[in-house]
């Protein structure tokens, strides 16, 4: 399942160099992800960077992107082409 920004963003920035897809992007008035390129750091980290650095936990799971690890990690594969995945 992909991670999603929520309004208690605070537009720090902390989140967006953490991405190792590239998923994180500014928007108008707070950080969005990109649920195509998320894959909750599967086959980068063993857990969710955003997550962990953002200072006022706005980064969550979203409910509308249900994957599983085998999808995540398909969708990583898919972004890094010619990469071994570090973390399977």
């Amino acid at each position: 399942m992909a991670y999603k920004i929520t309004e208690e963003c605070i537009s720090c920035g902390a989140c967006e160099p953490e991405c190792p897809n590239l998923a994180i992007t500014e928007g108008e008035t707070i950080y969005v992800i990109n649920p195509d390129k998320c894959t909750e750091c599967v086959g980068s980290f063993e857990s969710s960077r955003c997550a962990e650095v953002c200072p006022v936990d706005a980064c969550v799971l979203d409910p509308d992107y249900e994957e599983s690890r085998e999808q995540l990690l398909g969708k990583w594969r898919g972004l890094h082409p010619g990469e071994t995945p570090s973390v399977n």
